[in-house]
């Protein structure tokens, strides 16, 4: 039941990002700022959209989601086009 719950629940907030993306005119800057437990990967086909300074080799689902939604609304994931300091 759990499953089914947490499933729904990515699903209505994909939707409202959708949304709200769709919502502002083309020419107005749009940021999102969310934790999306998203893992982006170094994958080729990703480059375009995410660069080249990811910190994970592959991506999770909720990476590729992200991906495929920032792509479809001709966005980038600007947290993977800089590169990361080496903190321990």
């Amino acid at each position: 039941m759990h499953e089914i719950k947490l499933r729904y629940f990515h699903m209505v907030f994909w939707c409202k990002c959708v949304c709200g993306v769709d919502h502002f005119p083309k020419y107005h800057k749009k940021i999102l700022i969310k934790y999306f437990n998203a893992k982006v990967g170094r994958e080729n086909i990703f480059k375009p959209t995410i660069g080249q300074e990811s910190l994970h080799q592959d991506s999770n689902y909720n990476g590729v989601r992200l991906v495929n939604f920032a792509t479809s609304k001709n966005l980038v994931v600007k947290r993977t086009m800089f590169p990361h300091r080496n903190i321990q």
